[in-house]
């Protein structure tokens, strides 16, 4: 169940990845993350104003950010297909049930990762406006790509559940928002006072919101890694399920 075939990895990753690249999503996606990110940066988050070289209101914005952006780039992965109908297609491929799973997710992970990383200059800009703590910064970076593997495994999922994007964008939107609000203080304070202490630790350690705040404290923890990693692994298995109930309908 788990042996996964490079040769097919590759082959359903590039074809998911192409296809970003064959329709305008590609350019409209990185376009409008590259905007965001520059006007949370800079004006939402006072980078000038603050009299610091750091890229904290960069990253402090990825998680709402990711909550509308990841969902229009991997609603399209599984409902696509089953809509017009080329999962039947795919499914007689000589491929394994997981390598096409994990191949359309590492496409959109790949793809999500370049629109990450041309917001490189940002990162140019404040090391010429001063001398920021780059450990950090590189920290922050892996924290926000792995968070954004989490939100697209669960987009994934969502994709598998519906042959309707709009359906499928919904349905990651709202998980994601329920997996980020899980750790927001405001949350966690409403609970705190009248429920076990152990309930709102177990509720805050399955946040999206924690984990990635304690790497963008330059905090990089085999923890806080093995927590999104294990959301990933989590939320393509029920990919996989979701995928055979939904075969032959």
């Amino acid at each position: 169940m788990f042996d996964l075939s490079l040769t097919s990895l590759l082959v359903i990753s590039r074809r998911e990845f192409s296809s970003y690249f064959a329709t305008p999503i590609a350019y409209v996606f990185i376009l409008i993350f590259l905007i965001l990110s520059g006007v949370f940066t800079f004006y939402i988050g006072n980078l000038y104003e603050r009299g610091q070289a750091d890229l904290t209101p960069f990253f402090s914005f990825h998680p709402w950010l990711y909550l509308f952006l990841v969902p229009a780039v991997s609603m399209r992965l599984w409902a696509e297909e089953r809509k017009s109908g080329s999962i039947e297609l795919l499914m007689t491929l000589p491929i394994r049930r997981l390598d096409a799973v994990v191949g359309k997710f590492l496409a959109a992970w790949v793809f999500t990762g370049i629109a990450l990383l041309l917001t490189f200059p940002l990162w140019i800009t404040v090391n010429y406006l001063g001398e920021p703590d780059n450990g950090l910064i590189a920290a922050s970076y892996v924290g926000s790509w792995l968070m954004a593997g989490g939100f697209l495994a669960i987009g994934s999922c969502a994709s598998a559940m519906s042959k309707s994007q709009v359906i499928a964008f919904i349905l990651c939107g709202v998980t994601c928002l329920v997996f980020i609000l899980a750790g927001f203080p405001m949350v966690l304070g409403a609970f705190k006072g009248w429920m076990p202490a152990v309930f709102v630790d177990t509720l805050a350690s399955l946040s999206f919101l924690t984990h990635f705040s304690a790497i963008s404290k330059g905090v990089l923890s085999l923890r806080d890694v093995l927590y999104f990693i294990s959301m990933i692994v989590f939320w393509l298995l029920a990919t996989m399920v979701v995928v055979d109930l939904k075969q032959g309908e």
